[in-house]
């Protein structure tokens, strides 16, 4: 009951803090840890939050939406509920079930006067896979590295729908966008490469790699909004939603004194405008931020915290394969934009069941 309260209570103070948008994926993966010492269960529950607000077009900031207030404000949580069953030292499957709730306001998407709200709320798409560290951690406890094969099913609602309000006195009723969609409508496959390695006893190197193969290129779901699509929209694809790969890697150094554990590294995460495997066609917005990532961790008696900010150093939204098509047909070099945010916030609870 302790640890859901407090689960709560936290959940309460990082929503009333500023924060990475319409390109960041959603829900975290899986973070390294060394090796578990004792076999049996053990919970994760992640959370992070954040506002994107700021509108790039490649790595270029467009500062006057965000002047005549045209820009489009994300506010995003997400919870996962990470439940891993440990077999010994070097074996492991994990299951991740995402919470979601999402708020967007936005003029364009209404009457274009006139700045309304729509939302999302429910369960996520969820992720199994199975982990094992390569090496044994009895003869390798200085370095180790864990490969994490998975698979994710498509839980999330991928057309959650909501109100559009195109006139003072009406509305209709349509998808909303796909930033703020809870799932992607695809089934995929998940690839985890997570390491460490001990310059002393006390400072260590991490990392952590992640991505989504995506096989399906488009869900269905319109991206009209309760209207009708445009002959463009329906030339370019971009009449409904693609399916899109997703990335995450981080690196950085860790420093241990007693309880506590300090970490500084780097974090990239996007979406890529061409998948590994499949089609690249539907609306996205391919893109990605690079960002600088404090954290710290605490290891009570029982339950270990974590608490991580990772800032924006660079936000890129690349060309999609509808932008490639367009300057291919006209000529004119044509990229969309999207909105990211400045920083995000990252807590976490871990604990044996």
């Amino acid at each position: 009951m302790r640890i859901l309260l407090l689960t709560f209570l936290l959940t309460f103070l990082i929503q009333q803090s500023k924060a990475q948008g319409c390109v960041a994926i959603k829900g975290a993966p899986s973070m390294c840890t060394n090796p578990a010492k004792a076999k049996g269960w053990f919970m994760d529950i992640n959370t992070r939050y954040f506002k994107s607000y700021k509108h790039f077009v490649g790595t270029q900031e467009q500062k006057q939406r965000e002047a005549d207030g045209s820009n489009v404000i994300n506010n995003a949580f997400e919870m996962n509920v990470n439940a891993t069953r440990v077999f010994n030292t070097r074996n492991s499957i994990s299951i991740s079930v995402p919470f979601l709730s999402y708020k967007r306001t936005s003029l364009y998407e209404h009457d274009g006067k006139n700045r309304h709200q729509t939302h999302s709320f429910g369960l996520g798409d969820i992720r199994v896979a199975a982990n094992r560290w390569m090496l044994d951690p009895n003869k390798s406890p200085k370095a180790n590295f864990q490969v994490g094969l998975g698979i994710k099913l498509p839980t999330g609602d991928y057309n959650s729908q909501d109100y559009f309000y195109k006139k003072a006195d009406s509305s209709i009723v349509g998808p909303v966008d796909q930033s703020i969609q809870l799932g992607d409508g695809g089934t995929g496959l998940t690839f985890e490469l997570n390491g460490f390695y001990s310059i002393t006893h006390k400072l260590s190197t991490y990392t952590n790699l992640y991505y989504l193969v995506n096989p399906k290129e488009i869900n269905g779901t319109s991206t009209s909004r309760g209207s009708v699509a445009s002959a463009t929209a329906k030339k370019y694809n971009t009449d409904v939603m693609s399916v899109p790969d997703v990335f995450m890697t981080r690196l950085g150094i860790s420093y241990m004194e007693k309880r506590y554990t300090f970490s500084i590294g780097i974090r990239a995460e996007g979406l890529p405008s061409k998948d590994l495997v499949g089609g690249s066609r539907g609306f996205r917005r391919p893109g990605y931020i690079i960002s600088g990532e404090p954290g710290i961790n605490y290891e009570a008696k029982k339950i270990n915290y974590t608490l991580a900010v990772p800032f924006a150093l660079k936000r890129n939204r690349t060309q999609s394969n509808s932008d490639k098509r367009r300057t291919a047909d006209s000529g004119i070099f044509t990229q969309g934009d999207a909105a990211f945010a400045d920083y995000l916030v990252s807590f976490g609870l871990r604990f044996k069941l």
